[in-house]
């Protein structure tokens, strides 16, 4: 069993954690494995979905009472007894591994500094973390049952590599403040290149008000153009034509979906040096930068990427494929223990 996201898991995701679990639910259940999935109606799963609710409820009441009522929903679906793992990539549901009989992987997502602390005093005995980047795991070293890394991958086939390049710099994923698109458009505007912005604002109060205030203002449909929320086909094409992606990150991230996805698709990435984005952009697919005024500087100095080289990357060290075969090993050594377990008792 797999405890997804609150939001709606589906090939449609711009970014982040709900589509690298598509990717890689798709990917198992190709494989062979059986798989029930707990994650927001209307999620696109390959096994069977366990609807836990709609986003609408997130909207009008809240995500305390959002979160109560997925949980409430995933433990029912664990009473059951017909489990034998719980692969917990929600962010929250491993808090309650002690209520589970079986054990709980929680594959961390997130910078430390964004996870309640308490999440991690006195973890259950069943519960199992692993994280996303080995720039991840040194803010972790101190947990308990901490598995190797298994780094987010995505299907390299589905990405098309742009055969003509457009004149515009591209931004892609989630607007929120700690994403920064405006700093995209800024070090565009000054680079004087035009620039695609393309993603989606989440129902959240703060991520709308920072639309409002921050990066709607700044668009002008002519050198700065907002798609919102592109189909997958679209999303390709604009990376894929793309002279470059920004990447304009205010945390530490602990991978990037748009800079894989990028990459994929022979685009070479311009980002913040900032968490596992020192690993994910080498000097042969992208520029490491410190500054929007830096970014705009290196929006000059593009032209001399293969695109090959950037897609080979990708395809060597973030395969979806290299991903499940991350997963299945730590399922195997998790297997194995249990099965260790069992007969000391």
């Amino acid at each position: 069993m797999v405890a997804y996201p609150l939001l709606p898991v589906s090939e449609r995701s711009a970014g982040g954690a709900e589509q690298i679990l598509w990717s890689l639910e798709k990917e198992l259940v190709e494989r062979g494995w059986q798989t029930e999935v707990a994650a927001c109606a209307g999620s696109e799963m390959r096994g069977k979905l366990i609807a836990t609710g709609a986003i609408a409820k997130l909207v009008r009441e809240g995500i305390a009472e959002r979160e109560r009522e997925h949980t409430e929903r995933v433990l029912a679906a664990c009473a059951s007894g017909s489990f034998e793992l719980v692969l917990d990539h929600s962010g929250h549901f491993f808090r309650h591994a002690a209520e589970v009989n079986v054990p709980v992987l929680a594959t961390l997502h997130l910078p430390r500094s964004l996870y309640p602390e308490e999440l991690f005093h006195n973890p259950a005995k069943n519960l199992y973390f692993n994280c996303v980047s080995e720039s991840q795991k040194e803010e972790f070293r101190d947990l308990p049952r901490m598995m190797p890394v298994v780094r987010n991958g995505i299907d390299v086939r589905r990405f098309p590599i742009g055969k003509r390049r457009a004149d515009y710099v591209m931004w892609l994923g989630r607007i929120c403040p700690e994403k920064a698109p405006h700093l995209a458009i800024d070090a565009a505007k000054k680079a004087g290149v035009p620039i695609v912005v393309a993603g989606q604002v989440y129902p959240f109060a703060w991520h709308q008000q920072y639309w409002e205030q921050e990066v709607k203002p700044r668009i002008d449909h002519d050198k700065v153009r907002f798609v919102e929320l592109p189909s997958f086909n679209e999303k390709a094409k604009l990376l894929s034509e793309a002279r470059a992606l920004l990447v304009t990150s205010q945390v530490a991230e602990t991978t990037s979906l748009v800079a894989l996805e990028a990459m994929a698709c022979g685009t070479p990435v311009i980002a913040f040096s900032v968490g596992a984005l020192k690993e994910v952009v080498t000097k042969e697919t992208g520029i490491l930068v410190n500054s929007a005024d830096e970014m705009a500087r290196a929006c000059g100095s593009i032209e001399g990427f293969r695109a090959l080289d950037c897609r080979g990357w990708v395809a060597r060290e973030y395969s979806v494929q290299a991903m499940a075969d991350g997963y299945e090993a730590l399922i195997r050594d998790l297997e194995e223990q249990k099965r260790w377990e069992d007969r000391r008792r």
